[in-house]
């Protein structure tokens, strides 16, 4: 078993995480002994995002999820925000 070096040899005593799950983005980057999240930055209010990663911040934007309220404001907009109407049947030809 080699000792010096970070080869083969080394890879047997890599056993210790300094890294675990996190509980707000799920990732395996919340850093034990600082207790913070090296991808969103959690305990901290704001998430964490650098306009010099542009892809980065791409990854988490609105549009990456459900959108379950966003993605149905443009039809409801359209219609003037109109709630518990029903449309007029057509007149047929």
């Amino acid at each position: 078993m080699g000792k010096k070096g970070k080869g083969t040899g080394s890879f047997g005593k890599r056993k210790n995480k300094s890294h675990t799950l996190c509980r707000r983005c799920g990732r395996r980057s919340y850093h034990i002994q600082k207790s913070t999240c090296s991808y969103c930055g959690y305990p901290a209010a704001k998430t964490r995002g650098y306009n010099w990663s542009v892809k980065a911040k791409g990854r988490s934007t609105t549009g990456t999820g459900r959108m379950r309220y966003i993605k149905s404001l443009p039809r409801r907009f359209k219609n003037g925000f109109r709630e518990g109407t029903e449309a007029t049947k057509k007149a047929s030809a």
